[in-house]
C-alpha cells in the first residue's frame, strides 16, 4: 500500500474522532468519556460514530482540492471502514 493511502486512512479516523468529540462537547452536557459511556449503554454509539464521520467529507473534499488523490482514497477507505463499524457497534 502506498504511504499516502495510509495517511489518508489515519486522517479519516482522526477526523471522525474529532467530530465525535465536538458533538459530545457541544451538544451534550457530559464530558467526552462520560458521553461515550452513556451513549454505549443506550445503544447509540454507532450513531455517534456516523455523526463524527461527517468531518471526513470536508477532509475528502479538501484533499481533492489540493490534488492529493491517493490520500483522498485513504480517507474514502477509512470512511467505509467506519461505516462498516457502525453496523457492528
Amino acid at each position: 500500500m502506498n504511504d499516502d493511502i495510509i495517511y489518508g486512512f489515519a486522517l479519516a479516523i482522526a477526523a471522525a474522532l474529532l467530530g465525535s468529540y465536538l458533538f459530545i462537547i457541544l451538544f451534550t452536557e457530559y464530558t467526552f468519556l462520560a458521553g461515550i459511556q452513556i451513549l454505549n449503554t443506550h445503544g447509540q454509539l454507532g450513531k455517534l460514530i456516523a455523526l463524527g464521520a461527517i468531518l471526513d467529507l470536508a477532509v475528502f473534499l479538501g484533499l481533492l482540492y489540493y490534488k492529493k488523490d491517493q490520500m483522498a482514497r485513504g480517507v474514502l477507505f477509512g470512511t467505509i471502514v467506519l461505516g462498516i463499524l457502525t453496523f457492528f457497534v
